[in-house]
Parts: C-alpha cells; structure tokens; sequence
C-alpha cells in the first residue's frame, strides 16, 4: 500500500482534523503492522507547497520533511519518465486538476503491487485499479483486528 499526502501532512501538522487518525496510522506503520507502505517522493514537494501556503518557515518546513522522511517501514519512490507520462495521461483521461494527485495514482499503477492508495480523497476513486482506503477505516480495521 501507499500512503499519500494528507495523512502525512495531518502527522506534521501542530492542528490538523486527521491529526488523531495519523498519529494512529503512523505508529501501525512504524510498528510494523502493515509491513512496509510505500510512498511517492512527490509528497515531499506537495508539503513543501501546503507549508509555504500555510505561512510556514523554511526552518519548520524541513522539520516536517524530517519528520516524515524519519518514518520506519516507509519507502519513497522515485519517479521516473514512465511515471511523469502516466501521470499527465491520467491527468487527461480522468481529468485530474492535481498534479500531485496524478502523480500518485501512477504511482500506485506502476510502482505499488497492490495498487492501494491510503487517502481520504475520493479522486482516487474514478480511476480503474487503484484502491483507496480511508486512513479512518484502516486505523479503525487495523485497530480491531489488533
């Protein structure tokens, strides 16, 4: 599985209303629990972006880089040309308004063996072979099964 933006985002963030659900999420990860979940190196550009948005300094910015690069079971996935072709072609035939969201949906076609994207953004939805799972059920699943 792969985890995108908004989890982690919602992990480096002081307030976030997914704040609980990622700090649940990435101690399951950082235990283990779903062995190892990867992740587009896209991510770091995006909260680079949504930090700059939020008024963040340089300095915190890249604690949260850090933070999130620090992570234990997590692997970044490089891009590559296949990637970046996928990723605007998605971005045509679904008509995606996000890059960074195209470039994750190509990841998890061509990288990710199970095709499974951790997000609560439901463009994922409306593209054929990617699942998407609400990181709320997965804590709450993972929780119960526990």
């Amino acid at each position: 599985m792969m985890i995108e933006t908004d989890t982690l985002y919602a992990y480096v963030k002081p307030k976030d209303w997914l704040k609980p659900v990622a700090i649940k999420l990435i101690q399951k990860i950082e235990d283990g629990s779903f062995g190892i979940v990867y992740v587009p190196r896209e991510v770091l550009h995006e909260l680079y972006y949504v930090s700059v948005e939020e008024g963040v300094s340089i300095d915190e910015f890249i604690a949260r880089a850090a933070a999130v690069t620090a992570i234990k079971n997590l692997v970044f996935v490089e891009t590559d040309y296949t990637i970046d072709l996928l990723a605007f072609t998605l971005m045509r035939q679904y008509n995606l308004n996000s890059i960074f969201d195209a470039y994750y949906a190509a990841t998890a076609l061509n990288k990710v063996p199970d095709h499974t994207v951790v997000s609560t953004d439901t463009v994922f939805d409306k593209i054929p072979g990617i699942k998407r799972i609400d990181p709320r059920k997965l804590v709450e699943t993972n929780l119960q099964t526990k």
